[in-house]
């Protein structure tokens, strides 16, 4: 069944620089925002933008990620014809091996992108918040005749040397990619969102897989390679929020963004909600001595202590006489009596004991706990 524009979504990312949270459970998995995972929100934008034909492409400890997605239903990504579809590595033409970079992933599901004969692939990643219509992007693309489109946004100058920097003409064509630079001369940065024309995408990864000094990574490889054939690659502006999640401090960040009602971030947005499994549990307690104060609490909880801009997760218990402060505390936490939880990410089904006090310093990342750690903390104290 011919398609205009299929997404292929990146969800193989190994997240060594989230520690704890990524030891057994692939990036994209992970648990965000109190009811979600971070995929949701990628998914959830291929579904507002009537993208419905959607690969994702998977690769380290994928069981718990593909049993979140499971036929794509909350994303309404449950169709005969298209819909969503999980591409293991081991499940590419010919036996398939691992994926070696982005390009590379891409390049092993070519039978997959070919069935559905699209004009154009959207390329995008399950490992950042944000909420963006894909279609406003693809309508540019389609004015500009572009081979390429990258969506870019303005980070400030001091953070400019982090990022891929994109240098464009004043219409926004990109003349010149530079990787992390030391003297950037914009401050426009990839995002790592693309839509290609699907037959010109296709020639450069079959060029590129030729290549054996390649990464096969689209931002060090194939967009250079573009640039260096003069295709006409164009940036797309977008001006909301976006948060790569791939650190403890950014996840943990964008986590407390939702708490701060100036930001355009919005779980509640009636014209463009962020869908996930349904929960079954209850409603929560709170109990004559919980204290409340600007958090995110979800259902099932049991709360008799205080909660101070804390991010609360389903089937939670908080006992009396306990403080958790700039917190995230992932599903099916218990926190004893007398406890102190400060800056302090628990994950899910850790058992806290009564009079257990863990602060996290301001100037450090916040401490991530799980109920190893804890023990050998314990142990320890």
């Amino acid at each position: 069944m011919k398609k205009e524009c299929i997404g292929m979504l990146l969800a193989g990312g190994e997240g060594k620089r989230l520690g704890l949270l990524t030891k057994n459970l692939a990036k994209p998995a992970v648990h965000f925002g109190g009811k979600y995972r971070i995929i949701d929100f990628t998914l959830s934008n291929c579904t507002n933008s009537g993208i419905h034909t959607v690969g994702v492409l998977t690769q380290y400890s994928p069981f718990e990620l593909n049993k979140h997605i499971g036929i794509g239903k909350p994303w309404d990504l449950d169709r005969q014809h298209d819909g969503i579809s999980i591409l293991s590595p081991y499940t590419a033409k010919g036996g398939g091996s691992w994926y070696s970079g982005t390009a590379d992933a891409i390049y092993k599901n070519i039978h997959y992108i070919e069935q559905y004969d699209p004009k154009y692939v959207l390329v995008i990643s399950g490992d950042h918040i944000y909420q963006m219509n894909y279609q406003e992007m693809l309508q540019q693309h389609k004015e500009t005749g572009a081979d390429v489109t990258i969506s870019v946004m303005e980070v400030t100058w001091a953070e400019a040397s982090r990022f891929g920097i994109l240098n464009t003409m004043d219409n926004l064509q990109i003349y010149e990619f530079d990787e992390k630079p030391a003297t950037p001369k914009s401050n426009l940065a990839s995002m790592g969102i693309y839509i290609f024309n699907w037959q010109t995408l296709k020639k450069f990864l079959l060029d590129d897989q030729m290549n054996q000094d390649s990464s096969h990574d689209f931002g060090k490889n194939v967009i250079p390679s573009m640039l260096l054939h003069n295709q006409s690659i164009y940036a797309y502006r977008f001006d909301g929020y976006w948060k790569d999640v791939g650190t403890v401090q950014s996840y943990w960040e964008a986590n407390m963004d939702l708490l701060d009602d100036d930001l355009t971030l919005s779980l509640n947005h009636k014209n463009w909600r962020t869908y996930t499994q349904d929960s079954n549990f209850p409603p929560q307690f709170l109990g004559e001595h919980a204290v409340v104060k600007h958090s995110l609490i979800n259902s099932g909880c049991w709360i008799c202590g205080s909660i101070d801009h804390s991010i609360i997760s389903k089937n939670v218990s908080i006992d009396i006489e306990s403080s958790v402060k700039q917190s995230i505390l992932h599903p099916n936490v218990k926190v004893g009596k007398n406890v102190t939880l400060e800056r302090v990410i628990v994950m899910e089904n850790t058992v806290i004991p009564d009079g257990f006090h863990i602060t996290s310093s301001p100037h450090d990342e916040p401490l991530v706990i799980d109920q190893s750690s804890l023990e050998l903390m314990m142990s320890k104290s």
